[in-house]
């Protein structure tokens, strides 16, 4: 199984509880994706989170529905979380979040770990160029949302 590594930083003009506080509220992951994925979160709101919580999410991939289910499986606010995907598209999907107070406000760290099943065909044509859409319509909409525009 090859293993592929996404990244990405934002920093935003606010201070670092606020912004932990936005991230670690499931129900705002649905305002920050992109209307072509068709995320929801199905899970009951509101989502107590914690090591071991689990969350599931309804999307499309490319006009497919999948069903996503992760699991947080490290907790350490307002600096660092990690979700694991238990069920969903990838072989293999670690997305861990961090945070850190700087220049008066919070710079967010996006670190993901993912494999794709049908790598040799799938990654390189559709899958990574996918992610990185996401994260950059994610990050258009945090400026937005915390006045970095």
């Amino acid at each position: 199984m090859r293993i592929h590594h996404f990244s990405s930083e934002i920093w935003l003009a606010r201070p670092i509880k606020e912004v932990f506080a936005f991230f670690s509220d499931a129900a705002n992951l649905d305002s920050i994706t992109p209307p072509w994925v068709s995320f929801r979160t199905v899970t009951r709101q509101p989502i107590e989170m914690h090591v071991g919580a689990v969350i599931d999410y309804r999307l499309r991939v490319r006009g497919f529905p999948i069903r996503w289910r992760s699991e947080i499986t490290a907790w350490e606010p307002p600096y660092h979380f990690v979700d694991e995907q238990t069920r969903g598209p990838y072989r293999l999907w670690i997305h861990a979040h961090k945070f850190e107070s700087r220049n008066g406000g919070a710079l967010v760290c996006d670190d993901v770990r993912y494999a794709v099943p049908f790598d040799w065909l799938l990654h390189k044509l559709i899958v990574r160029p996918d992610v990185e859409r996401i994260f950059a319509y994610r990050a258009d909409c945090l400026r937005r949302r915390f006045g970095n525009v």
